[in-house]
């Protein structure tokens, strides 16, 4: 990867006194040119603001009422966050070691090894610095596998992140569709009904605004994270304290736990496979939390914050989402009757639950739609956090003279903000509006955390320099287990989500992940070629 911009750098036993951060970073290949102004909290903040678990329950709580119901989503959730803490720790460790605004991408070129990719740091921009110990074709061949692991694992991971940005500003349009019809009267009631041109135009309109936050410097930045982690926070408090207390009809624990729900309108009738699509719900509601590991080059001590935000907005996301998971589900005595699109708010679960909780009891839905109003601010803040996550991503790589235009993407401006990048994270995530996002947000995202995983325990096993967060002699076998349910995620959630399988239901998400892997190998076909005629050239 190569150095970017044409200033001059300290060596590096000269900047390691003064500034051990920079020092680090040019380590790694880079000059600093974001500003570091975050510390260990506002790292957290923004992570736990991106995971926000108030916001991912309940944006996909039908998804797991309607498959399994509640055994799937309280105990399934247990499940989960045991293997995505496996995926966190391992991360974390990686971080730790090599702790940059490229992130995923960057930790598998590092890790992919020597033997297979003698690219050293500054070669990532397409002008590779061929190691003289290798025979010319060795070179060619190992380059262009490199090439071909940094496209993979980039492309995924920023596909998985502009998906998962469509995914939540569009659950808070559609969110917010649904406070309006529910305080017009309801579906049933003469409410008001947005069309999905509406809805499409709220979604543009929130994303605008997020563009427009992420433009303000990173301490602007940093103030919306603390916010974005304590609405988030207070929220899920005042909710788990508020919903059993207002609700006169509440399910046993008994059925919390152990109800299975097998009516899921959807044609599938095996129980484990019902199960398995009830675990998306957990999954994508404990997604993001790289979030860290881009904002690394605008935290200090980086090597040792980074890893600390990734694990803690990781660890306390699972604990305070599994409590308001439980409080929710608490509510959830009709099932068919939530799930029906021709209830009062159009089949929202969440919505109807709460607004008929206080409707129940004080004659009036008022209350459940302040609590709606709660879950949309945390939605706003969290869409906010994850394109400053997606900005970095993009900006990192565009550094690295890997995306079309990338001179005009890396700029930064007077605040030091990257703002053109910024401005493309909105564009795209507008066009995604159109996918599945969920499930895109979902695989796109694992296979990109996964990658660096699998080399941090295959090639590098031996390699591997920890840096100051590690797992010691436990690193290995975490990072297996990591690798392991990535790729049963992967292949769950690429699985048909109703049958018989029509234009409307079907899964788009293997779609995207073949496209994506297609247009990864035909980067490499092309840049091999390239590379060899260059060869080719030079032996003449």
């Amino acid at each position: 990867m190569a150095m970017s911009g044409h200033s001059s750098e300290l060596p590096v036993a000269d900047t390691t006194a003064a500034d051990p951060d920079r020092a680090r970073l040019h380590q790694l290949g880079y000059k600093q040119e974001l500003k570091r102004a975050l510390s260990v909290l506002s790292n957290f903040a923004l992570s736990f603001s991106v995971v926000s678990v108030l916001m991912g329950v309940t944006i996909t709580y039908n998804t797991g009422l309607r498959y399994g119901g509640p055994v799937s989503m309280t105990l399934g959730w247990l499940v989960v966050a045991f293997f995505n803490g496996c995926v966190a720790l391992s991360m974390a460790e990686i971080c730790s070691s090599y702790p940059t605004s490229g992130g995923l991408y960057y930790w598998s070129a590092k890790l992919a090894g020597k033997n297979w990719a003698p690219l050293l740091p500054g070669s990532l921009d397409g002008t590779p610095q061929l190691s003289s110990q290798f025979p010319t074709t060795s070179v060619h061949f190992c380059s262009c596998i490199m090439k071909l692991i940094y496209l993979v694992s980039y492309r995924f991971n920023i596909v998985g992140q502009w998906a998962g940005t469509a995914s939540i500003d569009f659950a808070l349009a559609q969110l917010i569709q649904v406070i309006v019809l529910l305080g017009t009267g309801g579906l049933n009631g003469g409410g008001y009904m947005a069309s999905k041109y509406v809805v499409l135009a709220i979604y543009a309109g929130i994303l605008v605004i997020h563009g427009l936050i992420n433009s303000l410097p990173i301490q602007w930045l940093a103030w919306f994270g603390y916010l974005g982690a304590f609405w988030n926070a207070a929220g899920i408090v005042v909710l788990v304290i508020l919903i059993p207390s207002v609700a006169k009809e509440r399910a046993s624990a008994h059925f919390i736990f152990t109800h299975f729900n097998t009516d899921d309108g959807m044609g599938i009738q095996d129980k484990a496979y019902i199960l398995a699509m009830g675990l998306l719900m957990s999954q994508y509601s404990l997604l993001g939390y790289d979030a860290s590991a881009h904002m690394t080059e605008e935290t200090k001590k980086a090597d040792w914050s980074g890893p600390m935000g990734l694990i803690t907005a990781v660890g306390l996301s699972s604990l305070f989402g599994w409590i308001f998971l439980v409080a929710l589900t608490s509510i959830m005595t009709d099932i068919p009757y939530l799930l029906d699109p021709g209830n009062d708010s159009g089949g929202y679960a969440v919505a109807q639950a709460l607004y008929d909780a206080f409707h129940q009891r004080y004659g009036s839905g008022v209350g459940g739609l302040v609590c709606l109003g709660v879950v949309a601010v945390t939605t706003f803040l969290c869409g906010a956090a994850c394109i400053t996550s997606n900005s970095r991503m993009a900006y990192a790589f565009s550094r690295d003279g890997a995306l079309p235009f990338s001179r005009f993407w890396r700029r930064v401006n007077k605040q030091v903000v990257p703002f053109n990048v910024v401005w493309l994270s909105v564009a795209v995530a507008f066009v995604m509006a159109l996918t599945a996002m969920l499930s895109i947000a979902t695989i796109g995202s694992y296979i990109a955390y996964g990658l660096p995983i699998f080399f941090r325990v295959t090639t590098a096993r031996k390699s591997f320099v920890p840096g100051q967060f590690h797992l010691g002699n436990y690193g290995v076998v975490v990072g297996w287990v990591a690798v392991a349910w990535v790729s049963l995620v992967t292949v769950l959630f690429s699985l048909p989500v109703a049958y018989p399988v029509v234009a409307d239901n079907f899964n788009y998400a293997p779609v995207l992940v073949g496209g994506v892997l297609f247009l990864s190998v035909g980067a490499w076909v092309l840049h091999a070629r390239h590379q060899k005629e260059e060869t080719n050239q030079k032996n003449c």
